[in-house]
C-alpha cells in the first residue's frame, strides 16, 4: 500500500484553505472527467482528485491525514507511525462504502470512506479516554531516525464506566522530522481502552525541547555564543564550533564586533521540508580575569597608540 499526498494530487499547498482545496478539486474535475477528457489518464487522475478532495474537504479527516502524513512520502510504501492501525477492516469492509477509493485512503478512514452507510457494522460503545503527556525531547533526538520509549499510566474502566484504575503502558515513538517545540502529535488507538466493545481513545504527546547547555533555539534557527579575547575579535581568528552533529571551523574575521552574529546554513533544526535552518554564532569578548602588571602596561600602551573612543558618536 502506497501512501498518497493528497495535497500534492491536487497542487495545492498543506496550509490552503477550504476555498482554495475546493477550487482545485473543480479544475482537475473538469480537466479529468473520464466523459469529456481526452488526456492520456483522465479516469485514473479523476479518481485521485476525487478521492484527494474527500479526505481533505472534512475538517475531521483533515485533520486525521494531516497526522498521518508525517510519516509518508507520496508514492512510497506506507506502514503508518507506531500504534497506527489500519481502519480498512471496520465495519462491512472497506471496498463496500469507499467505492473507488484506494486501499490507503480505506486504511485511514475505513466505512466512513465516502459518506455512504458510515455507522454500519460500527460498535454503539463508548470511545475511550485520550491520554494526553508531555514528552521531552533533545535537540539532537530531532535530527535522530531512532524511536524514542515512552512510558504513560492509561486509565481502565468497568462496564459502568467507572474508573477503576490505572495500568502503565510503553511504547517505542519515532519523533518525526521537523517537530517543533510545543508541537501535539497523535498515536491513534493508544490511549484508554474503550466501553462496552468502542474504540479505544488516542494519546496525545506535547513535544518539550529539552534545555541545551549550549544552543538556544529560535523556530528552525539554533543559536549559541562563542566567548572570544579582545585580541581574538581584533586581529581574527579560526575556531572549532560545537554543532548538533560535530563541531564545523568557523572564521572570525578581524576586527569581528562583540554581540555580532555569524550564521552557518545547514546546522540548525530540521523543518518539515526535511531542510535544516542556521546555526547563528554570536561573538562575545570575555576579558582575562586576571592581569599582572605588565598585562596592564600592554593594555595601556594599546590604548594610547589606538586613540580609540567607543563613544565619540555621543558628543555629534
Amino acid at each position: 500500500m502506497d501512501f498518497k499526498d493528497y495535497y500534492k494530487i491536487l497542487g495545492v499547498e498543506p496550509t490552503a484553505d477550504d476555498k482554495a482545496i475546493k477550487a482545485a478539486y473543480r479544475k482537475l474535475a473538469r480537466k479529468y472527467h473520464p466523459d469529456v477528457s481526452k488526456e492520456k489518464d483522465a479516469e485514473a487522475k479523476f479518481k485521485d482528485a476525487s478521492e484527494a478532495y474527500e479526505a481533505l474537504k472534512s475538517a475531521d479527516k483533515r485533520a486525521e491525514y494531516d497526522d498521518l502524513r508525517k510519516y509518508g512520502q507520496h508514492g512510497q510504501p506506507f506502514q503508518g507511525p507506531p500504534g497506527w492501525q489500519s481502519r480498512g477492516g471496520y465495519g462491512g469492509g472497506a471496498g463496500q462504502d469507499t467505492g473507488d477509493f484506494s486501499d490507503f485512503f480505506s486504511s485511514i478512514f475505513g466505512s466512513r470512506g465516502n459518506g455512504f452507510g458510515g455507522a454500519q457494522g460500527r460498535s454503539a460503545g463508548r470511545r475511550g479516554q485520550d491520554v494526553e503527556m508531555e514528552l521531552p525531547v533533545s535537540l539532537e533526538e530531532t535530527l535522530s531516525n531512532e524511536s524514542k520509549p515512552v512510558t504513560f499510566q492509561v486509565p481502565q474502566y468497568n462496564g459502568a464506566g467507572q474508573h477503576v484504575s490505572n495500568t502503565t503502558k510503553s511504547l517505542n515513538v519515532k519523533i518525526p522530522a521537523g517537530v517543533a517545540d510545543g508541537e501535539r502529535i497523535r498515536l491513534k488507538g493508544q490511549g484508554a481502552p474503550g466501553i462496552g466493545g468502542g474504540a479505544a481513545g488516542d494519546l496525545y504527546l506535547i513535544i518539550k525541547f529539552a534545555a541545551h547547555p549550549k544552543f538556544d533555539v529560535e523556530g528552525e534557527d539554533l543559536i549559541i555564543t562563542l566567548p572570544l579575547a579582545p585580541w581574538e575579535l581584533a586581529l581574527g581568528t579560526e575556531v572549532a564550533v560545537p554543532t548538533l552533529t560535530g563541531k564545523i571551523n568557523l572564521k572570525v574575521p578581524a576586527g569581528s564586533q562583540n554581540g555580532q552574529r555569524m550564521r552557518a546554513k545547514g546546522h540548525g533544526l530540521l523543518n518539515k521540508a526535511g531542510q535544516r535552518g542556521y546555526l547563528f554564532v554570536q561573538l562575545k569578548a570575555v576579558m582575562p580575569k586576571n592581569t599582572d602588571d605588565e598585562v596592564k602596561a600592554l593594555w595601556q600602551e594599546l590604548a594610547t597608540k589606538a586613540a580609540f573612543d567607543p563613544r565619540e558618536s555621543w558628543s555629534s
